[in-house]
């Protein structure tokens, strides 16, 4: 036993444990079993138990249910009884049971933080320090948001989209579950929760306080579980949304598996965050930065900073300053108030963690860890630092998800944004540079849905969080997380019209060679819109378009796989400098575009006459389309960001960027005016378009070439690509430099573009089939489309000594 002189000597730290009597005393409560909460109250499972474990000692914490599909089935039911209910309350009613859970949260916070640190693994100073107060943080700022959902302009025409499914992980499960729940209900939504099978204990406790504070029944509702529960809720047909937090390898399942299903979808993913160190970056705040970014939560964080990007000039000096601090990081039980890390969640995940180290040491990486040794009782894995790293290589492009960083050198600034965008992931980054011009100019330049500034996983309900590319898509957090349970108004009732409908509408141009009418009738011959030019079609085909009396009146080109290509690479060019191009000057070339439409009104109205078959119709469009254009305009130098109120000393910026590439199927309908509606609120926030006109009537398309080519529209910008769906459709869905795609649509062919593009996990806005009235305002412009044409990124910037 060491005595006071001893310790005096060696300035040791002694264990000091947290206690776990009141854990201990709920769980016996149960009888340390538990079944699922549905309607407001506990339910036996009929699946089977499996136990919960205790990461630090490998021991049995709990029993816990496996549900049956029966059981999801009675939890979604019981989500839909509750959801008008929930959704027609006031506001101010809504509110106060969003602000009686967040103090439920702050009178129980240790027992929630010392059950975490059982569950998971992760040192109780983490759960009781930060993801606690962070939980009850979400539910008070979202009880601000329900208050204030019908008073802010943004908002005040959308409704809660029904019942959600939410399927959440392991590393922060009280956190997430907080990330997720909380905005849901803030919305009007009723939820279906399925907590990560190894870590489960947190969400039934939530859901014992849900009863305590009086939520009404069936608003929230948990069913527990390996990943056959999780495919059971995000497959059944009561399910209006699917919001998940996990890896790309299941969030593309997810994906494929929603496709055509009509369910909206928020995925956030993995990550391989960069970290990227300066030559002038104070390396005292940086090790304590890589502290932070890769050790916290034993490197389990989806965001961890698991590539350091050092300037050549420092590196070796750094690397001598982590492997000191490396030195005097301490590991041990989850509850010891002393220790930096605690254990891997199981055994699985140590075992990938092993596997993934090796496969980089057989690689050729240098693999540095401290001179103590773990504790072998539990699942523990000590901190790893590995140089001599290859950008190629499995480290340091593989997330390993545990403590396990990646250093690597560069020379220049743009060297180190190549290195950092040298990845499929884009959910965070992180810069370190007493420099903040510099600091300013490499954050928008990384591809990443978060930026810290000389810091690192800092978190806040203000802020929106969420990633890019393989990262997924949709934010958590701040209004931009609110959106993600938000719908218009009007979708509740829309129609929806089916594929026969849809091609009955379109009157699908003929192949030429099947055209029973001779040549001599045809004539006009456009050909695509490419990089600012007309281009003949690759395969030299082309279709016939006929107005609404079955008479011939054009040919137009059959485009193909090639086009698309070559339509693609011309966006792909001409993308970063529109993007650059200052809003204003995207305002006045839109400006300029509806100018020149507006000289050529008549003549355009007069050829529209063909689809409409009468003249008003024809100018109505037509003058629509021209206050469309001067929206766009007006809305370029406008949709800007925002400065949230994060409670640090810092300045969180957030950012809406253009997605980039971006495909669009236009409607059927309304021909001139659908494609222009699509097409200008995404160039107008920088984004590059790869449009397929209607077939129905191409040729509304076709007179938008010379107004694109007299109105300063850079070439490249726009493209158009004529041709049947089915043939140039699924090749742009399926194009992994496409970043983005709208597709209004029947839901067949919205069904098919949703499982072709899960390739490169691209952003997805579809109809499912929803007609919209493109002459209203209301369905056919404002801040849908513009949420839809931008992705925000939060910036922030501390200050102060």
């Amino acid at each position: 036993m060491t005595n006071v002189s001893d310790a005096f000597e060696t300035m040791d730290y002694g264990p000091a444990p947290e206690a776990s009597e009141r854990v201990d005393a709920w769980l016996a409560g149960h009888d340390r079993a538990f079944g699922h909460w549905i309607g407001g109250r506990w339910v036996e499972g009929n699946g089977g138990r499996f136990p919960a474990l205790r990461p630090s000692d490998g021991s049995t914490l709990a029993q816990l249910a496996q549900a049956t599909p029966a059981e999801v089935d009675r939890a979604v039911k019981a989500a839909r009884e509750a959801q008008s209910r929930w959704r027609d309350l006031a506001p101010h009613r809504r509110a106060r049971h969003l602000y009686a859970l967040a103090r439920g949260i702050q009178r129980n916070a240790r027992l929630f933080a010392v059950l975490e640190s059982m569950d998971n693994g992760k040192p109780i100073r983490e759960s009781r320090d930060l993801d606690v107060p962070l939980v009850a943080r979400h539910f008070l700022h979202h009880a601000g948001w329900a208050q204030l959902i019908d008073s802010e302009p943004e908002l005040r025409d959308m409704e809660g989209v029904g019942v959600v499914g939410q399927v959440i992980p392991w590393n922060f499960p009280l956190l997430m579950l907080a990330w997720k729940v909380a905005p849901a209900l803030a919305a009007g939504c009723t939820v279906v929760l399925k907590p990560a099978e190894h870590t489960s204990l947190t969400a039934l406790r939530f859901a014992e306080l849900t009863r305590e504070v009086g939520l009404p029944d069936g608003v929230f509702n948990l069913v527990t579980g390996d990943g056959r529960v999780g495919a059971a809720l995000v497959e059944h047909e009561g399910i209006d949304k699917v919001a998940f937090t996990g890896s790309t390898e299941v969030g593309r399942i997810i994906r494929e598996a929603t496709a055509g299903s009509g369910k909206r979808l928020s995925l956030e993913l993995g990550g391989k965050s960069p970290f990227v160190v300066f030559d002038d970056a104070d390396l005292d705040s940086v090790v304590e930065g890589v502290v932070d970014a890769i050790w916290f939560n034993q490197g389990e964080v989806c965001c961890a900073g698991s590539r350091i990007l050092a300037h050549e000039g420092i590196a070796p000096r750094l690397i001598d300053k982590l492997r000191a601090r490396m030195e005097r990081l301490r590991m041990g039980d989850s509850l010891d108030k002393t220790v930096d890390m605690g254990a891997i969640v199981a055994p699985v995940q140590l075992e990938r963690i092993r596997s993934l180290v090796a496969q980089g040491e057989a690689e050729g990486a240098t693999v540095w860890q401290p001179s103590w040794a773990a504790p072998e009782e539990g699942w523990f894995y000590p901190p790893t630092l590995c140089t001599d790293v290859a950008p190629a290589s499995t480290l340091a492009q593989v997330e390993v998800f545990g403590p396990v960083v990646s250093l690597m050198t560069f020379r220049t600034p743009a060297e180190a944004v190549e290195l950092a965008n040298d990845t499929r992931y884009g959910l965070a980054a992180s810069v370190w540079t007493e420099n903040v011009n510099l600091a300013l100019d490499v954050a928008p330049a990384i591809r990443a849905g978060t930026v810290w500034v000389n810091c690192s996983n800092l978190f806040d309900a203000a802020a929106g969080f969420g990633g890019t590319r393989e990262s997924g898509y949709g934010r958590e957090g701040g209004i931009e997380g609110l959106r993600e349970y938000l719908r218009p108004r009007w979708e509740r009732h829309a129609a929806v019209r089916d594929a026969e409908s849809e091609a009955a509408l379109m009157a699908t141009p003929e192949p030429v060679d099947a055209a029973a009418e001779s040549r001599s009738a045809i004539d006009r011959t456009p050909k695509h819109y490419i990089g600012g030019r007309q281009t003949r079609p690759d395969a030299e085909a082309s279709m016939v378009v006929r107005d609404r009396t079955g008479a011939a009146i054009a040919e137009v080109p059959r485009g193909n796989r090639k086009d698309v290509r070559n339509a693609v690479e011309a966006a792909l060019r001409a993308q970063p400098g529109w993007a650059a191009r200052t809003a204003h000057n995207r305002a006045q070339i839109l400006y300029y575009l509806a100018e020149n439409l507006a000289l050529r009104a008549d003549e355009i109205a007069s050829r529209l006459q063909g689809w409409h078959r009468a003249a008003e119709p024809a100018r109505q469009e037509v003058e629509t389309t021209l206050e469309r254009l001067f929206t766009y305009a007006a809305w370029a130098d406008k949709w800007d960001g925002r400065v949230h109120g994060t409670p640090f000393r810092n300045v969180t910026l957030a950012m809406p960027e253009p997605l980039g590439v971006v495909g669009v199927v236009a409607p059927a309908e309304a021909p001139l005016l659908g494609l222009v509606s699509c097409v200008a609120p995404l160039i107008a926030m920088g984004n590059a378009v790869v449009a397929v006109p209607s077939p129905g009537f191409p040729l509304a398309a076709v007179d938008l070439y010379q107004l694109l080519d007299t109105s300063d529209v850079p070439g490249g910008v726009v493209n158009l690509v004529l041709g049947l769906r089915e043939e140039v459709v699924p090749p742009l869905a399926s194009h992994d430099a496409v970043d983005g795609l709208w597709a209004f649509a029947d839901p067949n062919t919205c069904a098919e573009i949703e499982r072709l593009s899960v390739g490169n996990m691209k952003r997805l806005w579809t109809s499912g089939g929803r007609v919209r009235n493109w002459g209203d305002r209301a369905h056919g412009e404002g801040p849908e489309f513009l949420h839809e044409a931008v992705q925000v990124k939060n910036v922030w910037v501390p200050y102060g000594e």
